[in-house]
């Protein structure tokens, strides 16, 4: 986990937090920051579908040193660019099933817009500048659907000859 150190000296009180992860995501207790009017977590969910198919999950790959740089970096230009008073940006790493979280965004702002706003910024930046990479794992054919596949084949070979 990496904090913002740098940002804390230039602005007052605001926070960065960055995190790579295997472990399974978890929202933070409220802190009942008094400055912050508008919270807004996001939770990115690894859907079902991909390309038209399904999978089992997604494999996340990071330079973890690179990555947590770069998220550090986008979640400081967000706290200058709106104004923030924390930002906090955990992404998972490794395999992620259908269903569970692989990204977990909160932004704390005084006003609603500015944080509603920002988490979108914050996503759109990581998915460009951040180097984590996905892999999906897609579903296996059901048994009875590779046989029928088989023997379609088989018989149209027949047919051919």
């Amino acid at each position: 986990m990496t904090h913002c150190n740098d940002h804390l000296k230039r602005m007052a009180n605001p926070v960065c937090e960055v995190l790579l992860t295997k472990a399974l995501l978890k929202a933070p207790e409220n802190d009942g920051d008094p400055a912050a009017g508008a919270v807004v977590d996001f939770w990115g969910i690894v859907r079902g579908v991909e390309d038209g198919r399904e999978i089992d999950g997604i494999e996340y790959e990071a330079h973890r040193e690179m990555a947590e740089h770069q998220l550090r970096l986008v979640a400081e230009a967000a706290t200058e660019k709106f104004q923030l008073k924390k930002v906090m940006v955990h992404h998972r790493v490794g395999f992620v099933r259908t269903g569970e979280a692989s990204l977990f965004l909160q932004v704390r702002a005084q006003h609603r817009a500015a944080a509603f706003e920002a988490g979108k910024w914050i996503v759109d930046e990581l998915k460009k500048k951040v180097p984590i990479w996905k892999r999906p794992r897609f579903k296996a054919d059901p048994p009875s659907r590779r046989l029928r596949r088989g023997k379609q084949r088989h018989q149209t070979t027949l047919m051919r000859r």
